[in-house]
């Protein structure tokens, strides 16, 4: 198996999954192995309408109802149709980074270049991406360790997660990071998601790009937080904007999970623990909301 933390080319010119390598059948049994108790922690947030957005690349969410029971039950009855069936069906209009989401390795480049050296001039279309979609984003069944950086509290905007920061917090865990694992970091900042966005926009508590070089030298296949954008915000250098996004993506095939929920299991002690991830197919897509549940 490939060195983890090595670069991109590890795993051939071809790749499109990335880290997504690291998940073997081990880790897959192992991580399902650990479940005894059948507790599930749902660690997303609920898709809504004046759910925060970043503008202006995110725009808000947006549902309206297309076709309601009433028009369809009129159609329905026109057809000769006796029992009255009404249907209930929404429109939405959304990016596909809005509320609990995963990050694409195409979503972000270096300059033109996109992960595993693709153009993004050749990837890029105005109908999604040619390669690199979340269509290619593995289903993610492994273990999970979190990261309380911030026991009891939250840290604040602008506040850098640091690799010691996150030396310390594995060690109250009481786990070491293994290849094939995904990170879960808690800032405390989730307790702001929907419920003072004006707030939680501000900026970020969040890793910058020693931190997250730490997490990829130890095998990390995603990276996930209770903030917008994984990485501090905004970044002390005030000369670069989203490295870390960079670094991960664009570098070394990384994921990464935005707008998590994470209190719970900080508060019940869960520090590793069997994480399954599902992102739907979306062929071309930057990325995808998704529903990461632990099972201890």
């Amino acid at each position: 198996m490939p060195t983890p933390g090595h670069s991109h080319a590890q795993w051939g010119p071809a790749d499109q999954i990335g880290a997504g390598n690291l998940l073997t059948a081990e880790k897959r049994l192992a991580a399902l192995a650990s479940v005894r108790q059948g507790r599930v922690y749902d660690v997303s947030h609920e898709i809504f309408m004046g759910a925060p957005f970043m503008a202006p690349n995110q725009t808000p969410f947006l549902m309206s109802i297309f076709g309601s029971w009433r028009d369809t039950i009129k159609r329905r009855r026109k057809l000769g149709a006796l029992n009255d069936a009404g249907t209930n069906l929404e429109r939405i209009e959304m990016t596909a980074h809005v509320g609990t989401h995963i990050d694409a390795l195409g979503h972000f480049s270096r300059g033109d270049m996109l992960y595993n050296g693709n153009a993004a001039a050749d990837v890029v279309t105005d109908w999604g991406l040619e390669r690199l979609g979340i269509e290619h984003a593995p289903p993610m069944i492994t273990r999970a360790v979190l990261f309380d950086v911030a026991p009891g509290t939250h840290l604040a905007p602008g506040q850098v997660v640091t690799a010691d920061d996150l030396q310390r917090a594995a060690d109250r865990g009481g786990f070491a990071v293994e290849p094939g694992d995904i990170a879960l970091i808690r800032t405390g900042w989730g307790r702001y998601f929907g419920v003072d966005n004006a707030r939680y926009l501000e900026g970020e508590p969040g890793i910058d790009v020693p931190a997250a070089k730490w997490l990829v030298e130890r095998g990390i296949v995603a990276i996930g937080a209770d903030n917008m954008a994984v990485e501090v915000l905004p970044n002390p250098d005030r000369s670069v904007l989203m490295p870390v996004h960079q670094f991960t993506l664009a570098e070394c095939g990384v994921y990464l999970i935005e707008n998590l929920a994470l209190d719970d299991l900080a508060a019940d002690g869960v520090h590793a623990a069997c994480l399954i991830l599902l992102a739907t197919k979306i062929r071309g897509a930057t990325g995808a909301p998704v529903r990461p549940v632990v099972l201890v």
